[in-house]
């Protein structure tokens, strides 16, 4: 008997004792042993991750993230979504990391952990060039029809700052708003503005102007799951690097603060 006990007594430890290697098993270590760090991102989200004329991967985000792999020593793998698809992505577990041009709100930080800010931005207007609208105080007349992305920064700008304005919804891209907008679906449009500055210069000259002012002034950052303490931490390290090294200043310049990219992309 005293055998038996003595043997269950083993097994007992060496269970307890593997269960706690496996709970102190990072993100991190999943991703080494991987050898590959997933990515959940969009592909019409110019100047942070789109696909170029040149049928390639591009972009501020999408340049950090190649770094971010280069440093860890593995390889990268997109995973594409539309934007309201992102977060439940990186939920589900089929992505180590969610890279896009999103706000760290409080109501999303309920959900996900975000790192620390890496560049700060805000919601602009956009409507066509002949448009009546002018200002942002026209935008707020009763039902005017503002075209926004489900589940972003955008839309929740929109909804604060045009209470009597009409929003239709779009899945995908900010490209979707402005073809919404010159189509005359709708008065407006509400988007990033460093999204919306370099994808209406794909668009024909002169057809489409910016508003006057911003809706807001927001932080945009990556973010992991919250079981992930390690990746985060990592992460924030990065971004401290790389702003240090000035490898960040030289991609916002590029990418989001000029349009110095659109002549090779």
């Amino acid at each position: 008997m005293k055998k038996v006990k003595v043997f269950t007594i083993l097994v007992s430890l060496a269970i307890f004792f593997a269960f706690l290697g496996i709970a102190s098993a990072g993100t991190l270590d999943e991703i080494l042993k991987r050898g590959e760090i997933r990515i959940a991102c969009q592909t019409q989200g110019a100047p942070f991750s789109f696909v170029d004329k040149n049928g390639n991967r591009t972009g501020s985000s999408v340049e950090l993230t190649e770094m971010i792999a280069k440093e860890m020593g593995v390889k990268v793998k997109y995973l594409n979504y539309d934007w309201d698809g992102l977060i439940p992505a990186l939920l589900s577990r089929k992505a180590d990391m969610l890279a896009a041009d999103m706000t760290p709100t409080l109501k999303r930080a309920m959900k996900i952990s975000f790192t620390n800010p890496y560049m700060y931005t805000g919601s602009v207007v956009f409507v066509k060039q002949a448009s009546p609208i002018k200002t942002l105080e026209d935008v707020k007349k009763s039902g005017t029809k503002l075209a926004v992305l489900l589940g972003s920064t955008g839309e929740n700008d929109a909804k604060k700052a045009f209470p009597e304005a009409k929003l239709k919804t779009y899945k995908g891209g900010g490209p979707l708003l402005i073809n919404a907008v010159l189509a005359g679906h709708t008065d407006a449009g509400v988007n990033d503005g460093s999204a919306a500055t370099s994808q209406i210069a794909s668009f024909p000259p002169n057809s489409v102007r910016i508003l006057e002012g911003q809706l807001s002034n927001s932080p945009l950052a990556f973010a992991v799951r919250y079981d992930s303490p390690d990746l985060l931490s990592w992460l924030n390290l990065f971004f401290l690097h790389i702003s240090l090294d000035g490898r960040l200043e030289q991609n916002l310049n590029y990418w989001v603060n000029s349009l110095d990219w659109k002549k090779e992309h």
